[in-house]
């Protein structure tokens, strides 16, 4: 639950080193069913958030800076 609060507060998950990240979109705040986005290498996906928990989890992610989005802790 606390990585569900944490994406929802706008904090960016991901790895730097191979270039993956799940966050969730500024206009998704306060929707009942919220997607995230999972970004790897050049590409970006949109998942829900069951899926954006799995892959925090399974991929290992913690919060980080996005390269072109940033973050309120950089």
């Amino acid at each position: 639950m606390m990585v569900e609060s944490k994406l929802k507060a706008g904090v960016i998950f991901g790895d730097t080193e191979n270039q993956e990240y799940v966050y969730m979109p500024g206009s998704e705040v306060g929707m009942a069913q919220p997607i995230c986005v999972y970004e790897s290498e050049n590409e970006c996906e949109d998942v829900n958030m069951h899926e954006a928990l799995r892959l925090v989890r399974v991929r290992s992610l913690r919060p980080t800076c996005h390269p072109v989005l940033g973050d309120s802790s950089c």
